[in-house]
């Protein structure tokens, strides 16, 4: 694979996932250069390396040459042309965001639910709680005694969420952290406000298991975007004005990003996560319901914390 600009830089936790589908990622620089320089240097890679694949990164203008040359590949070759929007989409399942706002393409079918969709969303909302509820009624017992026994206090933590469209709601977890801890809106590794045991509810995800009430009063879903605390909301759109995009479906207390993207607390982690959410809102289907219901069971068993 050749990845022709730098409009998009792979993250490193991409890069190790692309580098199980792609043995050799070979990036060729194009912005400030002679665009015949570029030309000269694929056309060497090309004739050194067996590439399947070229990867349109770049936002600068392309001479005639350059274009002609790409188009010739695919017919002399047989080298597929994609662009980084494409690519991201097939090959990362998530949705570009280009870093300065010139481009708007990337917001084209991000759509809320239609009826059909908003339907069998519910439909695996009540289906999956019950059988949820069924297996996890000990491990709630179990928890609320640990909670009791390990931090005195309330066992069920309420916080205002932001939901679809926007709407402020009352979300349910089981309290992980000593009650009146300092404030902080990030959770920080080694936090000395999370009780031991606490800790082992964030990574199994236990602590997100009250949320079935949000999700039987139509607050959420089973599986959608992070609840997110309101006042976080608030410092995100200051920062990425497209961020409200999410809002179009109702959040969930599992999804595309929680189970692709490791925890992170700064914009750049927020942006990378809400790529996977945009991801999840336009491809929607059962199908990818299923992939991360599946995915959300491997990592709870394996206590991975993502």
């Amino acid at each position: 694979m050749i990845v022709l600009g730098r409009k998009y830089k792979f993250t490193k936790f991409e890069k190790l996932r692309l580098r199980k589908k792609f043995t050799k990622r070979l990036i060729i620089k194009y912005s400030d250069r002679n665009p015949l320089e570029v030309l000269e240097e694929l056309k060497i890679l090309v004739s050194k390396t067996d590439v399947k694949l070229i990867v349109l990164n770049t936002r600068a203008s392309v001479p005639d040459e350059l274009i002609k040359y790409l188009t010739n590949l695919q017919f002399e070759k047989k080298i597929k042309l994609i662009t980084i929007e494409q690519f991201m989409e097939k090959y990362l399942q998530k949705c570009y965001i280009p870093e300065d706002h010139t481009d708007l393409n990337y917001l084209q079918n991000i759509k809320p639910f239609n009826i059909f969709e908003y339907s069998l969303k519910r439909f695996v909302d009540f289906f999956g709680i019950f059988c949820l509820l069924i297996v996890s009624s000990p491990i709630m017992l179990y928890t609320l005694r640990k909670i009791k026994q390990q931090s005195p206090g309330g066992v069920i933590f309420r916080q205002t969420r932001v939901g679809v469209r926007g709407k402020i709601f009352y979300c349910n977890k089981f309290r992980s952290m000593h009650e009146n801890s300092y404030h902080d809106p990030y959770t920080r590794e080694n936090d000395t406000r999370i009780f031991p045991f606490g800790n082992i509810m964030r990574k199994t995800r236990i602590d997100e298991l009250p949320q079935m009430l949000n999700v039987l009063k139509g607050d959420m879903h089973l599986i959608g975007p992070r609840a997110e605390w309101n006042i976080l909301v608030e410092n995100y759109e200051k920062e990425l004005p497209y961020y409200n995009e999410r809002h179009l479906v109702r959040p969930g207390i599992t999804g595309w990003a929680q189970v692709n993207y490791p925890y992170g607390a700064s914009i750049e982690d927020t942006k990378q996560k809400l790529m996977y959410d945009l991801y999840y809102i336009k491809h929607y289907s059962l199908w990818l319901d299923i992939k991360i219901i599946w995915k959300t069971i491997i990592i709870v068993v394996g206590k991975k914390g993502i």
